[in-house]
């Protein structure tokens, strides 16, 4: 058998390679969701990713005689690394045939490449940036991947574990049966947090205004507030927002998002974003919007939607937080979902350390789908 060959991917055509090979290897796999191919593109071109102002990013191939077996990124996000006072490597979007000799290979050149820089530890998977898909899947293989998520083969932490990596933070995912009718403790408690915070939902006219009126850039600036001490997050920077609003926002159903705002000051207090599935459409589109990719994600996102909604992001003030803003947004979201006909829903990852936050999910029928690990091993 050929030696496994490490390459840094370099130009358009070894790219290709990079992207179409996470394709090709979760052909067969059906509960997988291929990533966008432009918006991959768009991630590894740095003309196009505010990322790269503070970060520096390898993507690599192994290549086993003329065939690639396995990719890579290293990444060393410099903003983190001053936030947490850390000297660390990333690794991120890693793939490989269920072979030793490639795990090995690829996790073996991010940590030389880390220790050239200067690094003392390496933690993955995780992004360039932190609205990046992170953790690796290690429970729920056979429940159907989400847009925020990776997939991942079963045999991938063996990979790892016995390379040294350790468990440094895990995420848990949970599947939910939407009430219906919502819960009169929500009901109550949303009515009373109100009146006694000043506060009340946003009531929006239709999608375009998420971004004409500047709520989009309000909810990222927001996530910056609200995510701030959360594992290994650094704050938005102005071009990142700029880039997610222009990119991100206007694919989002007004209906599907709930603002809270403070009524004297008209600020955003908190927010609830969510987004049908759209699993089965990019399965379908195989991860390209052409030459029909693009007609199965608009009749998923504006047609016909599935009957499971994912929620992507929820965040609250630290001003306004343990206040009950929460339930303002459970309860708002909970019946626009019934009136749109939503069954299911995905959460987000959630740290399994952040006990208040799972709480919330308790007075629901709900049962835990996924564990998503972040490893780290010392250099």
């Amino acid at each position: 058998m050929s030696e496994v060959i490490i390459h840094k991917v370099n130009g358009k055509a070894d790219l290709k390679r990079f992207i179409e090979f996470n394709y090709s290897l979760y052909r067969n796999c059906p509960n997988a969701i291929p990533d966008l191919y432009s918006s991959l593109v768009d991630t590894f071109t740095p003309e196009k990713n505010a990322g790269y102002e503070f970060s520096e990013v390898q993507p690599f191939i192994a290549w086993r005689g003329t065939k690639v077996v396995g990719r890579i990124v290293a990444i060393i996000n410099r903003k983190a690394n001053e936030k947490w006072n850390t000297q660390t490597v990333r690794f991120g979007w890693i793939d490989f045939v269920d072979d030793e000799e490639v795990s090995r290979a690829l996790l073996e050149t991010v940590e030389q490449w880390g220790r050239e820089r200067g690094m003392n530890n390496v933690q993955g998977p995780l992004g360039i940036t932190d609205l990046d898909k992170e953790g690796m899947l290690v429970e729920g293989f056979d429940e159907m991947g989400t847009l925020n998520g990776i997939y991942n083969y079963a045999y991938y932490p063996r990979h790892l574990e016995k390379l040294g990596y350790v468990k440094d933070v895990d995420w848990l995912e949970m599947h939910v049966l939407i009430p219906n009718p919502p819960l009169e403790r929500h009901a109550r408690l949303s009515k009373m947090v109100q009146q006694r915070y000043n506060v009340s939902v946003l009531e929006m006219n239709g999608s375009k205004e998420l971004v004409t009126k500047g709520y989009g850039k309000q909810i990222l600036e927001l996530i910056n507030k609200s995510y701030k001490n959360l594992y290994g997050f650094s704050e938005l920077t102005i071009r990142q927002i700029d880039e997610y609003v222009k990119t991100y926002i206007p694919m989002l159903d007004h209906r599907l998002v709930c603002l809270i705002v403070d009524n004297a000051t008209k600020q955003l207090v908190g927010c609830g974003v969510s987004m049908p599935s759209l699993g089965r459409a990019l399965q379908k589109a195989h991860g390209r919007l052409l030459p029909f990719g693009w007609f199965h994600l608009l009749k998923a996102l504006k047609w016909k939607h599935s009957d499971t909604v994912e929620l992507m992001l929820i965040g609250v003030d630290p001003e306004y937080q343990n206040k009950g803003i929460n339930a303002i947004i459970f309860q708002t979201l909970i019946e626009r979902y019934n009136r749109l006909g939503f069954v299911w829903a995905n959460t987000d990852y959630m740290l399994e350390s952040n006990t208040k936050v799972l709480a919330e999910w308790k007075a629901m029928e709900h049962r835990v789908s996924k564990r998503r690990r972040c490893y780290t091993k010392e250099l």
